[in-house]
């Protein structure tokens, strides 16, 4: 049983011989440049994104992180009991 006609192996590719027609000086001219362009309101998140927080959240950041570098944050597990109750209950 014979599947594929050994003639037709030339039909697999069309567009090979559009290719190879086509010049080199004429892909150049026609040959795209890929762009980016961000939106205003991309802009303005990024901004918001970047702007430094407030000075309480900053100074509170700050105490944790020495507090955890110290050794001495302690965790309430009670809290975390509580806060996670209502997600595995459902």
């Amino acid at each position: 049983m014979k599947i594929n006609d050994t003639s037709r192996i030339s039909a697999l590719n069309p567009y090979q011989r559009t290719n190879e027609t086509q010049r080199p000086e004429e892909t150049k001219k026609t040959a795209r440049k890929d762009e980016v362009t961000i939106s205003t309101e991309a802009m303005e998140m990024l901004q918001a994104a970047n702007k430094p927080a407030d000075s309480e959240r900053t100074a509170r950041i700050q105490e944790l992180k020495q507090q955890v570098s110290a050794g001495t944050y302690s965790v309430d597990a009670n809290k975390i009991a509580e806060k996670l109750l209502p997600f595995l209950a459902e």
